[in-house]
């Protein structure tokens, strides 16, 4: 499965042990993980501003992230319509690379969750039973 994680769920992936890590490495293990150059992005920003890490430990974060597919900032959002307006660049990106699953913790997309039917929009907790259900 195309599983691409938001930046919120890559920094608690990385700033705290629990869901969102278990997550990571289910994705890692058994699915195609995707990200976004604006998810990368806003992942270094918030890594080194609001939680203060050095560079290079960021760039340790950040650096395997881009071994997998990132997909490129899209020419334009179309017409989405999302409250956030970066949110839109995420989703848009999302769907540009052709995920299935956008995992995020971000209520500004999660109640796009019935609007987009090509995408599956679930919060972390929602994909870990989804991939565990029988």
């Amino acid at each position: 499965m195309r599983v691409f994680l938001d930046t919120n769920v890559l920094i608690s992936a990385h700033a705290t042990r629990g869901l969102c890590r278990d997550v990571l490495r289910l994705v890692l293990a058994e699915h195609t993980l995707i990200t976004a150059e604006v998810v990368l992005t806003e992942l270094e920003r918030v890594l080194t501003t609001k939680f203060k890490m050095p560079i290079d430990v960021v760039r340790d974060v950040v650096d395997p992230l881009c071994e997998h597919h990132v997909e490129p900032r899209p020419e334009t959002i179309g017409a989405l319509v999302v409250r956030d307006p970066d949110d839109a660049w995420v989703l848009a990106s999302a769907l540009a690379a052709r995920a299935e699953v956008l995992v995020s913790g971000d209520p500004d997309l999660l109640v796009l969750a019935e609007t987009i039917p090509e995408l599956h929009i679930t919060n972390p907790r929602g994909f870990w039973d989804l991939h565990r259900r029988p």
